[in-house]
């Protein structure tokens, strides 16, 4: 009974620390065709996309740069840069919030791609 007890303590143990390193990366990568701006919740499901009014689609995920699902009155208020992708119809349906490393990689990628 008691090497069953020290095991699973020590299973729990390992998962307790091994999930912030998880919760850490991004599950799914972002994909390349994701386009880049700087996102900001205006009401409801409307946002501002650098400047352009959008509209988030039904069932739009916003991941944060900790990658945890968020609501799109938790985006800051001055805004933040994210990749998303369109549905057919235009709406926003995936947003990532970049942390600087990866925005940094998406301006090389755009820059590199223009050229």
């Amino acid at each position: 009974m008691t090497s069953s007890r020290a095991a699973c303590l020590a299973l729990v143990s390992a998962w307790l620390w091994a999930s912030p390193v998880v919760a850490q990366m991004r599950s799914s990568p972002i994909p390349d065709n994701a386009k880049l701006g700087l996102i900001r919740h205006v009401e409801g499901m409307a946002v501002t996309v650098s400047k352009k009014p959008m509209q988030l689609a039904a069932g739009a995920t916003i991941r944060n740069q900790a990658n945890l699902i968020i609501v799109p009155v938790a985006l800051p208020p001055e805004g933040a840069w994210a990749a998303f992708t369109l549905d057919r119809e235009g709406q926003i349906s995936q947003v990532w919030l970049l942390t600087p490393e990866e925005l940094a990689r998406a301006r090389k990628r755009a820059s590199g791609a223009k050229s």
